[in-house]
């Protein structure tokens, strides 16, 4: 990407002011997703600086959580689809965050329904990207970047979409059917129901303001909503794209769409295989990664960590168990079932186990767009067995019997029986 002399001045690391001593426990670390970092303080004095747009910053998670700070880990999950959330007509909005789900301040998401001929209207998001996965049906999006580009796009099941922090768009329904889709955002903190409408914008505007704004009357904007609309509802669009009002579109240099499930999976195993779509792949999505995790019953994404993400989970469908480590001897279970959510704090140690009688299918998020993990065998396969043997005071002979290619998804018959002299 090409960037003028002033951006690239901009992201040099620069420290405008630094007061020592006055950081407590309490104190908020925001990222924004153009690298500019602000550590804002409980006495109201304030620390900024800026990092280059590559540099790993998952240093910014050793600010205390209090909610990890007990004895005992907290609870990471939700049920999202038994919850109310934002119902006009046959649409729904309902959405998961650090209200709903404390632990969960890295990402938030939201489970959205459009009936046929229902549109969540033009708004943008001022403190997250949105990632999107396509559960059912079909959705037609349009997008504007700040330099005017535009770009609408049409989405089947398995696709996803991704829109940059403060892009304008608009989601709808296209054809007879209904469809729903999961909506994943880089900030815990974010609320779907707290986003910038265009009705709500212009529904507070002077007429007056809006005429010389647009160069038109004020009697043009008699009748136009005074409040937000949220879900608008006419008739199902038309099945071809039709053109922009300005007419000929200006795509932006990369597209916000990626056919997910159209792709081969990234890995197959014996007890399931997984797609994976971080920025190498679908390189406008600089700060979300995607996966979705199918395991067949008695399937088991290993024990493993990401170094430089929190993980967020949404199952499709089947029941999970998904364990937690936390240090000093926390360790937590929960059973997740189909439209539940959980959440894995950066660093803390997981798994994932399908304990159904069927097939399940998790959509997971990560909010970095650069995949990073340590999976428990490979970990142990990657050291000497004497170190081994002298960590755990077992012989070295017992760990010649552990795995030396990776595990990743081990199937439900895995569990090696004891080999006899």
């Amino acid at each position: 990407m090409i960037e003028d002399q002033a951006i690239l001045k901009e992201r040099e690391t620069t420290v405008s002011a630094v007061k020592k001593g006055k950081s407590t426990a309490s104190d908020s670390l925001r990222l924004s997703e153009s690298t500019s970092i602000w550590l804002t303080l409980g006495i109201s004095e304030r620390i900024s600086f800026t990092l280059p747009a590559m540099s790993d910053t998952s240093f910014l998670n050793n600010a205390p959580d209090p909610d990890l700070d007990g004895k005992e880990l907290p609870a990471f999950k939700f049920e999202l689809e038994k919850s109310t959330g934002k119902v006009i007509g046959g649409s729904y909005g309902k959405e998961a965050t650090v209200k709903q789900l404390p632990i969960s301040k890295g990402i938030a998401g939201v489970s959205m329904r459009l009936e046929p001929g229902a549109m969540r209207e033009l708004h943008w998001h001022a403190t997250a990207a949105e990632w999107a996965f396509v559960v059912e049906g079909r959705v037609r999006t349009t997008v504007i970047d700040p330099r005017g580009n535009s770009e609408t796009n049409d989405f089947d099941v398995g696709d996803i979409w991704y829109f940059p922090r403060g892009h304008g768009h608009m989601l709808e329904c296209l054809g007879h059917a209904p469809c729903h889709f999961i909506l994943i955002f880089d900030n815990g903190y974010f609320s779907e129901f707290g986003t910038f409408s265009i009705t709500d914008w212009i529904g507070h505007v002077p007429k007056a303001l809006l005429a010389k704004n647009f160069g038109l009357p004020e009697s043009v904007f008699d009748g136009f909503p005074n409040e937000e609309v949220y879900f608008a509802r006419l008739s199902p669009p038309p099945e071809a794209m039709p053109s922009n009002l300005r007419g000929a579109r200006r795509q932006p240099p990369e597209t916000h769409k990626y056919q997910m499930l159209a792709q081969k999976p990234h890995s197959v195993h014996a007890g399931g295989r997984e797609w994976r779509v971080d920025s190498e792949r679908f390189p406008i999505s600089r700060t979300i990664t995607g996966v979705v995790l199918d395991l067949e019953p008695g399937g088991l994404r290993e024990l493993h960590w990401h170094p430089t993400a929190s993980e967020w989970q949404y199952v499709i469908y089947g029941q999970v168990s998904v364990t937690l480590f936390g240090s000093h001897g926390r360790y937590r279970m929960e059973r997740l079932d189909a439209g539940d959510v959980g959440y894995i704090p950066q660093g803390y140690g997981h798994s994932i186990e399908n304990i159904g009688e069927g097939p399940c299918r998790v959509l997971i998020g990560f909010n970095t767009g650069h995949y990073a993990a340590t999976d428990l065998s490979t970990w142990m396969a990657g050291n000497p067995s004497d170190v081994l043997a002298t960590n755990f005071g077992k012989p070295e002979s017992l760990f010649r019997k552990f795995p030396t290619e990776p595990i990743f998804i081990a199937d439900k018959n895995a569990t090696r029986k004891e080999n006899k002299p």
